[in-house]
């Protein structure tokens, strides 16, 4: 099998992994409340956690006083 191949036919498999995931998910309430959750969580704490590092370094490489 070429190095192609093996690459196209490993991301069918895992896309097909993906999808039976989240078909599982969607379908099962417990599971969906936890994704829903997960996703608010990452929402609210990563997302303003990652801006106000990059502000912290954007003001470090201009040059600003803290």
């Amino acid at each position: 099998m070429s190095p192609g191949t093996a690459r196209t036919t490993a991301n069918l498999l895992m896309a097909a992994a993906a999808g039976a995931i989240v078909y599982a998910v969607a379908r099962t309430p417990p599971l969906r409340r936890a994704a829903w959750r997960a996703i608010r969580m990452g929402l609210t704490v990563t997302v303003p956690g990652y801006l106000a590092h990059e502000v912290r370094e954007a003001w470090s490489a201009s040059g600003g006083r803290p």
